[in-house]
């Protein structure tokens, strides 16, 4: 399994040496360095990440709950927590790893390859779960929308657009916009009527 790793990290120094260990590992790649989490959402569609290492104290009190939001968001991402200082224990939660700074880089690398293959699961063909904005987007084409129309009406790139394309046919197996449309029928998504002649 390939490791699509993103690090959201004030600190240049501290980025500069985690980005080091990380891209000396077997099939871990990292795709985007991020200094604050205002465009994360975006880079973990676009990147395809699989794991997020983000130091918690860049999220404000209301954006606490991100991590838990990003996980019901994107069932693939796990979340580490990048601990710089003093926290409360209470705000580690919904993470699945704490790396620590003043971890080696032998801990680095063990509690990185920990989380991999506790979610190298295979997935089963008939599990199929897509997030909310994936099945606002698979009933948008079912009604035979273009990306750029789907783009100005839920006021995201056509680039986003496409990234969840591309996570929808990946999770259900489906490529055509014919047979996205069978599948949002039988799903209960959209009444026929809906379906654009």
């Amino acid at each position: 399994m390939s490791i699509r790793i993103i690090i959201c990290e004030a600190s240049e120094i501290i980025t500069t040496g985690l980005y080091d260990i990380l891209q000396g590992m077997a099939g871990c790649d990292v795709v985007a360095r991020l200094d604050n989490p205002e465009q994360l959402e975006e880079k973990i569609l676009t990147c395809d990440a699989n794991l997020l290492i983000i130091n918690p104290m860049l999220l404000g009190h209301a954006e606490r709950n991100l991590p838990m939001q990003l996980v019901k968001e994107h069932q693939q991402l796990s979340i580490v927590a990048l601990v710089t200082t003093c926290l409360d224990p209470s705000m580690l939660k919904p993470y699945d790893a704490i790396l620590e700074i003043n971890d080696s880089k032998l801990q680095v690398i063990n509690k990185v390859n920990k989380i991999v293959k506790s979610n190298d699961k295979p997935e089963k063909a008939d599990d199929v779960e897509l997030s909310k904005r994936e099945i606002d987007v698979l009933v948008a084409v079912a009604k035979g929308m273009m990306n750029k129309e789907i783009a100005d009406q839920m006021n995201i790139s056509i680039h986003t657009v496409i990234s969840h394309r591309k996570n929808i046919t990946r999770k259900t197996g489906i490529k055509s916009v014919s047979g996205l449309t069978v599948y949002a029928l039988l799903n209960n998504l959209i009444d026929e009527t809906e379906v654009y002649k």
